[in-house]
This record gives C-alpha cells, sequence and structure tokens, in this order.
C-alpha cells in the first residue's frame, strides 16, 4: 500500500527564533536554511519580512541561498505586510506567502477588537491580495484550536475559494487536546465542500506538553502538511519538533504517513541549532537528548545486550546517533559491568566477576556514575588482584 506524504514546513527560522536570547543574523539563519535544504525539509518559512530590515535581508538571502524547498514568508492580512513579503522573496525560486488572521472569538474580540463578519472579510481579501504575487499561499487561521468550530470551516472555505493553497490550522495557545483537534480537523474534511482543493496544515504549540500528539492527530485525520521546529524551539513552551513527527511516522508504518526527511541528519542538524541559538537541549528530549540511546538501569541494560529492541524502539543509527550508550551507575548490573570490562580488554569468569561487582558497587555509591578510568582503577584493587592471582596464576586475562 503506498503511503501518503506529509509535507514538513520547518519554522525554526521564524516561530522557533522567537525565544528570548536566540536569535540569529542573517548569515547564521542561512547557514541553518541550507543544512534545513540538505535534511530533505519541503518548506522554510524565513522570517517575518515586514517585522525588521534584518528580517527581510534574512529572506532576502535564504531565497537566494536555497533552491529545493518552497520559501516562505510570514505576513499578517495587511496589504503592507504582503508588499513587503512579496519583495523579500523575489529571488525565490519556488516561494510562498504566508498570510492569516486570528479566527477564535477570543482573538476577534480582544485581540482584533473586530466581528465574525470583518475578520473573514480581511482574511479573503488578504489571499486574493497575496494571490497578484504568487501563486502558492498559505492561509492561517490563527487560534483555530479555540475556534467556533462552524465559524472555522466558514472561513476555510471562503480562503480557499479566494485561492490559498495551503490552510493552517493552529493550534496557537497549545490547548487542545490530540482527540479534540484530531476531531477539528475531521470536521474540517467532513464540512467544507472545496477543502480537496488545498493542503491542511497543522501547527500546534506546546503549552501543555502536547504538540507532537496534536500534530500526529490532526495528520491521522487528513492535514498533510506539519510546520515544525528543530528540538521543538518556539514560543513559550515551543513548537512540535520536526525530529519527534518525524520518528514517530517512520516507527508506526501503519498510519501509511511518510515524509522526504533523511533522517540520519537530524542529530547533527539538532546539534548546530543547540549551538548556533545557544538553547541546550534537555538530556531527557526525545530522539536527540543525550539520554535518548542511554541506559542506565540494570534490568535495561541486560534486556538491551541481550537485544537492542528490548529497551530501543529506534535504531540510534538512524537519527545520525553514532551508537546507544551503556552507563555505569550503582543501578547497574552484572551484564553491564561485564559488557564494559570486555569492551576494555578484560575477561573474567563468574567468581570473579561477582568479586569485581561488589567492589563496584562500592565505587558507584560514591562517584554516582563510572567512567572507563574507574575500570581500571577498580581491577587493581587489592583484594581483586589477590583474587585473580591465586585463580589463574598470572592475575587478569587481557583478550
Amino acid at each position: 500500500m503506498s503511503k501518503d506524504r506529509v509535507y514538513i514546513f520547518d519554522t525554526t527560522l521564524r516561530d522557533g527564533e522567537q525565544v528570548p536570547g536566540c536569535q540569529l543574523n542573517t548569515e547564521e539563519k542561512v547557514i541553518v536554511a541550507k543544512q534545513l535544504e540538505a535534511l530533505g525539509v519541503d518548506v522554510i518559512e524565513a522570517g517575518f519580512p515586514v517585522s525588521s530590515p534584518g528580517d527581510f535581508n534574512s529572506v532576502v538571502e535564504i531565497s537566494r541561498n536555497v533552491t529545493e524547498p518552497v520559501v516562505c514568508a510570514l505576513t499578517r492580512a495587511k496589504v503592507v505586510d504582503i508588499d513587503c513579503a512579496a519583495q523579500a522573496l523575489h529571488l525565490a525560486k519556488r516561494k510562498r506567502i504566508h498570510t492569516g488572521i486570528g479566527s477564535s472569538d477570543i482573538h476577534i474580540q480582544h485581540k482584533l477588537k473586530s466581528t465574525r463578519e470583518k475578520v473573514l472579510e480581511q482574511g479573503i481579501s488578504a489571499v486574493k491580495y497575496a494571490r497578484r504575487f504568487v501563486d502558492d499561499v498559505e492561509f492561517f487561521c490563527e487560534d483555530a484550536g479555540r475556534a467556533d468550530l462552524e465559524f472555522l470551516a466558514l472561513m476555510v472555505e471562503g480562503v480557499i475559494a479566494a485561492g490559498a493553497t495551503v490552510v493552517n490550522i493552529p493550534d496557537t495557545t497549545g490547548y487542545t487536546l490530540p482527540w479534540q483537534f484530531g476531531e477539528r480537523i475531521k470536521y474540517l474534511y467532513d464540512n467544507v465542500p472545496n477543502i480537496d482543493k488545498a493542503i491542511i496544515s497543522v501547527h500546534c504549540h506546546n503549552d501543555l506538553g502536547m504538540a507532537t500528539a496534536n500534530s500526529i492527530s490532526g495528520l491521522a485525520n487528513g492535514a498533510r502538511q506539519v510546520e515544525v521546529t528543530i528540538n521543538g524551539i518556539g514560543e513559550r513552551a515551543g513548537n512540535t519538533s520536526l525530529e519527534e513527527v518525524v520518528m514517530t511516522l517512520k516507527s508506526h508504518p501503519y498510519l501509511n504517513l511518510e515524509t522526504n526527511i533523511n533522517t540520519k541528519g537530524i542529530y547533527a542538524m539538532s546539534k548546530m541549532v543547540s549551538h548556533m541559538m545557544n538553547m541546550p537541549v534537555q538530556p531527557n528530549k526525545a530522539i536527540v537528548g543525550k539520554n535518548a540511546f542511554s541506559h542506565s538501569s540494570g534490568i535495561h541494560q541486560d534486556g538491551f545486550l541481550k537485544h537492542r529492541e528490548n529497551y530501543e524502539i529506534i535504531d540510534p543509527e538512524d537519527v545520525g546517533v553514532p551508537s546507544s550508550l551503556i552507563l555505569l551507575t550503582a543501578r547497574s548490573g552484572r551484564a553491564a559491568l561485564t559488557h564494559r570490562l570486555q569492551v576494555l580488554g578484560y575477561k573474567f569468569d563468574k567468581d570473579e566477576m561477582e568479586v569485581i561487582y561488589m567492589h563496584f558497587l562500592e565505587m558507584a555509591d560514591r562517584k554516582k556514575q563510572i567512567e572507563d578510568e574507574d575500570l581500571f582503577e577498580l581491577v587493581k584493587i587489592d583484594e581483586v588482584e589477590a583474587l585473580l592471582s591465586t585463580k589463574t596464576g598470572k592475575g587478569k586475562d587481557v583478550l
């Protein structure tokens, strides 16, 4: 059965860069954009041109330097924004204007100080105006996660009729639960008569920790573009993580969804963004955290050493991580210690290992994590050497 293509829309350089202290200059943005191109992303949201001269110039230079991905520029549903975006994109081989407006009553009343009717008219007008400059127009229905469903469907229908090629359904505040967000996407497919004329996109935030789950739910219910950032960086608690979505789809083939991402480049991409944006990745971050493929519990280590898939659903090499790690701590068992000593060139029988293991636990309680140099010291402890000399007549048996 052939798989449906999911388009990866990366907004690391726009939404991701909105994190305080993570701003990049134009040269740095071009470096990241070229790496995103090599990774295989379909769309790069390069910036918000009207917001500053720096953002404008970054969109220009990214347009000049990448060829395969669509280069996208964000605007509000305003003529001045759209004019600015069109100018910034003039060098792009494949260009998209991403415009939109609030769709929830909270935004309409308290942010825009407007009405549903006026907001709908403004959104449709913005799409028509953007189509004067580009053939590819994406429209975002901001705060769609809290919008009235009937009005949201009316907005989606109206902007598609006006020429939108992609319609973005954002969970702007990270409010919805996965099943709720999936139901919203399904409702649109069931109630918007011209929905087949556009790609439906999902853009989820992580305020309640469910950005990836909501995005997957949206894709499972028909969306075919997902808006993500490297390492899940972004406003407040962040955006949907590229690496989590891509590897979830790869790990669950029954969803029949695939991307164009070269997954072996994910870890290097994560490291680059973390370094350039001065944004450390938390150790337990899925896929790219330093502990993602590390094992320290004795039970887990034993199971992993017997068969990797006992405790790993992803081969680390598939995302560019060289190998899994067996970390030696006081929670580690005999299997892990034996394995590490063998890697270092030592081979002991069962009785010898029992003595070594007891000394290992004492050392691990003091030091928390045991490194290779500690193991070299461990096998030199007098009691261990004495035992080995008695049993073998020559001490340690080195492989």
